[in-house]
């Protein structure tokens, strides 16, 4: 369906598939009765792990994410903390039962409303666990607020800003040193160089997703995207000059919706003028990344764009990043910030080295340290990591 057999696919991305079911429990008559439950309905490649959330999380840290998780809280004073840390790590698709020793309805609604499918207390009730975790396995039943991808769009507001070194840098910064897993989307389709920077082969899978999306599903996914490292993926299309390929806004929706059950974070690489036909997904819940650089036309380009995508709301936040701060033909902050109507969030300065480093791709920039730092307040808010007051004259974010 596509040829995909032509991508370049790193060792180091190679996934070893997670087990039907894991269980990381800490007394031996509870874990007893999860062996008892999960072979009866006839899963028989279950893990079983001596431990709790704490060991659970250490291990989905490394490792991909079964399709039933079950994990023990007894003891733990925040569970609720240990649960959001374990969905940063856990694949979102991935049914989550938790057993514990608190008799507490409180808890459980708050454990519930955190998306996990069910929570039992000890001891164990075999026939009512046994059907839970066969609902999860069937697809019966899902967690009440099933916990969906961030999406993070990643708009340069004109060409050779460096709207996709950010994209390509902030993904893979949060996939191998957050352990996020992450899509990246490059919907540039004749220009895009995403997997150029990442050192892969794109393919035409992207643009048969969006000239046919009902084709779309679990498998078309599995045998389209491309590998890049163990946490990381991406979906780039490379077509010839002279096809023609559109596609509307419905396809780029449904695309989207089915990467939110698959990854905790996806970024839209999204060139200004594709973007430019698709206001409404720009306001979709979503962080957006609105790269410039310090001239005067990229200036105005800003002030055009916030226009265009308007305020922030309570699910939706745009983030100003001015790329290259002090290069050669950009304007004095106080001038950008007068033409532009704001002053930027975040400020990457000029590193005359980039150049150079760029050539090599992620491996180039990676060492590029004041990209890294310029981008650390990024990440911290796309990871909802506490955000440290700047010690440099050059970080300027979130007032």
């Amino acid at each position: 369906m596509t040829d995909v057999a032509t991508t370049q696919v790193r060792p180091s991305a190679v996934r070893i598939l997670a087990s039907t079911a894991q269980a990381f429990i800490a007394d031996q008559d509870s874990e007893g009765i999860v062996r008892q439950c999960l072979g009866a309905i006839g899963i028989h490649d279950a893990e079983y792990v001596k431990g709790n959330i704490d060991t659970a999380i250490a291990a989905l840290s490394e490792h991909s994410s079964p399709k039933l998780l079950i994990v023990d809280i007894s003891g733990i004073e925040d569970p609720i903390s240990r649960i959001n840390a374990m969905a940063n790590v856990c694949e979102p698709n991935t049914g989550v039962i938790v057993v514990g020793d608190r008799n507490d309805i409180t808890l459980y609604r708050t454990l519930k409303r955190a998306g996990i499918v069910d929570y039992f207390f000890k001891p164990l009730v075999g026939d009512l666990f046994a059907r839970a975790c066969n609902n999860v396995l069937t697809g019966t039943v899902e967690s009440e607020q099933a916990r969906g991808g961030k999406l993070v769009f990643v708009l340069g507001v004109r060409g050779g800003v460096g709207a996709t070194t950010i994209a390509v840098n902030s993904a893979w910064h949060l996939a191998e040193k957050r352990q996020r897993w992450v899509m990246l989307l490059d919907l540039d389709l004749y220009y895009g160089d995403a997997a150029l920077q990442l050192g892969v082969t794109p393919s035409h899978a992207l643009r048969e997703a969006f000239e046919h999306p009902e084709r779309v599903d679990k498998l078309f996914l599995e045998r389209a995207v491309i590998p890049v490292q163990r946490r990381i993926d991406l979906l780039s299309s490379l077509e010839p000059l002279n096809s023609v390929t559109t596609f509307d806004d419905s396809a780029v929706l449904s695309l989207l919706n089915n990467l939110s059950s698959r990854y905790r974070y996806i970024f839209v690489d999204m060139p200004a003028e594709v973007a430019i036909h698709f206001p409404q997904i720009l306001h979709l819940p979503s962080t957006c990344l609105l790269v410039s650089n310090g001239t005067l036309v990229s200036a105005r380009e800003v002030a055009r764009w916030r226009e265009l995508i308007g305020p922030d709301t309570p699910d939706r936040t745009t983030l100003h990043i001015l790329n290259h701060g002090g290069a050669p033909g950009s304007l004095p902050q106080a001038e950008f910030t007068r033409a532009a109507g704001k002053a930027p969030d975040v400020v990457i300065p000029f590193d005359r080295d980039f150049g150079t480093a760029a050539i090599l791709g992620i491996k180039g920039t990676q060492k590029s340290g004041l990209l890294r730092r310029g981008l650390a307040p990024v990440v911290r808010h796309l990871s909802g990591d506490p955000v440290d007051v700047p010690h440099s004259m050059f970080s300027r974010f979130f007032r």
